[in-house]
């Protein structure tokens, strides 16, 4: 297989490609070759330097998705993305890269195909940002796609293409709509949403961290480890299964904030807790209150896609994985 991740040194993206390595053949054959992009060099494991190739690459910028299409990579993982927040503040950078870039990417693949048969695996992170308010309690399949923030407005529009594209025989492509990350490894980024992970990460590693928003603000998490699982699922599965509707909403766990920080204080008790200030921010609150809450994700469930039940285990995974398995 020739596999092709884009937005490879994001943090998704750079724990695929460590699952990859651990696990060769996980995307269903052996990997002859794995080529990674983003616009800062992906880091490539020991394992895997022989078959792989690392590009740094502005995926808007003309020619640049013709290139990465032209080795005919069997399987495309599509993670590259201006965060939410930074969307919002850059008007022309959100829509260059998020929308500019993706139909870029799609319009090559079919260029492909033009000269000679090409149908590949496309998979997309897409998010829940995609639906907009006002709200049912929990947020069925049948749920309109309208957005209230640029960053949803450019994954709707995405969506559709995928759909389209798919439909048409142009690749076999799979939307994967994330829930909000947690507990994201590092340190924070320009996304509206970091703050639910700032919130336990910091405090995990004795550090503080502010909270921007209400404990009452409810919102749809999954770990680290379920995201790269949601990829490698879409990778492998029977995608005549899925039918043409090809974006999924992903499995999640609906909680409060309030709810992160009483799984915080069972898991590394009240010392923890101590390290969150308070501090509003109306700006990320404006932005919070346009997006969903909870929702019915049997469709996906049912196809095979699988999260954490409890904010309790999101947490031991990420001590698991990012602390060594212990508090510091």
């Amino acid at each position: 297989m020739h596999v092709l991740v884009i937005g490879a040194a994001g943090m998704v993206g750079r724990k695929l490609v460590e699952k990859i390595a651990a696990e060769p053949a996980i995307l269903g054959g052996e990997i002859h070759r794995l080529t990674l992009a983003d616009a800062f060099e992906p880091a490539v494991p020991q394992s895997l330097q022989a078959v792989s190739t690392a590009l740094t690459i502005d995926l808007a910028a003309p020619g640049t998705a013709d290139k990465l299409v032209a080795g005919r990579p069997d399987v495309i993982i599509h993670l590259a993305a201006i965060v939410s927040g930074e969307a919002e503040a850059d008007f022309d950078k959100g829509y260059a890269v998020n929308l500019d870039g993706t139909r870029a990417l799609f319009e090559a693949i079919r260029q492909e195909g033009l000269r000679e048969p090409y149908v590949p695996r496309v998979i997309f992170a897409s998010s829940i940002a995609v639906f907009g308010a006002p709200f049912h309690e929990v947020i069925g399949e049948e749920f309109f796609t309208t957005p209230l923030t640029s960053y949803g407005t450019q994954k709707a529009i995405a969506e559709l293409l995928l759909a389209d594209y798919s439909r048409r025989g142009i690749f076999d492509g799979v939307g994967i709509r994330l829930p909000t990350i947690c507990i994201r490894p590092g340190t924070p980024n320009k996304a509206a949403s970091g703050f639910f992970s700032n919130i336990l990460r910091e405090p995990l590693s004795g550090k503080e961290a502010v909270l921007p928003v209400s404990e009452n603000v409810r919102h749809w998490f999954a770990s680290p480890r379920a995201a790269v699982g949601f990829f490698v699922h879409a990778a492998t599965m029977d995608t005549n299964l899925i039918g043409p509707r090809r974006n999924l909403t992903m499995p999640g766990l609906s909680a409060l904030v309030g709810e992160e920080i009483e799984a915080l204080r069972r898991v590394a008790g009240e010392k923890a807790v101590s390290l969150i200030r308070r501090q509003s921010d109306p700006v990320i609150e404006k932005i919070v209150a346009g997006w969903p809450t909870n929702f019915d994700a049997r469709r996906a469930e049912g196809l095979g896609f699988k999260a954490e039940k409890t904010f309790d285990e999101i947490i031991r995974i990420h001590i698991e994985d990012e602390l060594g398995g212990s508090l510091r």
